[in-house]
């Protein structure tokens, strides 16, 4: 990777952080539609994934991690009541699951791309997302914390697929929704601007040579 290729990576990937940020802090991350409230946060993991591959979206769920983690220090939600039972297992819950959501679609993308058009890969990948941020952070509590009285009441009784289901309900379908039709969005506008290759591996070799 050359210099200016570095450096554009570099650059969105602070702009990234940026975003995760505001939409973290602000109503900007967060729509609600009467009981539903649907986040946006996963999307900017995936334009990361889609525009830097594997690492740059591990990158970019680390930072979304710990913005998720900031809130627990908080003692906000459901991370802020996991983390008076184990700070260091919230640690890992905040930051595990997002990192390894962000790498694997990097691959996704990576692999889907080969195949299909832009669009198409980029949506896909963006279902994923939020798909995967739902299945990883929902296991991570079973398997960190299934244990504790807290975990236990909600679970009531129920098996843990029974209670992933029931416990993210419609919200994450909204998500998954909003999280294909947007990344398929951007992603799709940075491939035709050649801000990224096809390859989900940072700028297009036209880009470069701007």
């Amino acid at each position: 990777m050359n210099t200016n290729s570095k450096t554009r990576n570099l650059v969105l990937m602070s702009l990234i952080a940026a975003i995760l940020f505001l939409m973290a802090y602000t109503p900007l991350g967060y729509l609600n539609i009467g009981p539903l409230s649907i986040t946006f946060n996963m999307i900017p993991v995936a334009v990361a994934a889609i525009a830097m591959g594997p690492s740059g979206g591990a990158a970019a769920g680390a930072i979304f991690g710990l913005t998720s983690f900031l809130h627990a220090l908080k003692g906000a939600g459901m991370t802020g009541i996991l983390f008076s039972i184990s700070p260091v297992l919230t640690a890992v819950l905040c930051f595990g699951p997002r990192m390894l959501d962000g790498f694997v679609l990097g691959y996704i993308f990576r692999g889907l791309n080969r195949k299909m058009h832009p669009a198409l890969s980029c949506a896909v990948t963006g279902f994923f997302s939020a798909f995967l941020n739902t299945a990883f952070f929902m296991s991570a509590i079973v398997i960190f914390f299934g244990n504790t009285n807290y975990v236990k009441e909600l679970m009531d009784g129920r098996n843990v697929i029974l209670f992933i289901c029931t416990f993210v309900g419609v919200n994450a379908v909204f998500e998954m929704i909003s999280s294909t039709m947007l990344t398929s969005a951007v992603g799709t506008a940075l491939i035709k601007a050649h801000l990224i290759n096809r390859n989900g591996a940072g700028p297009s070799a036209r880009a470069q040579m701007v």
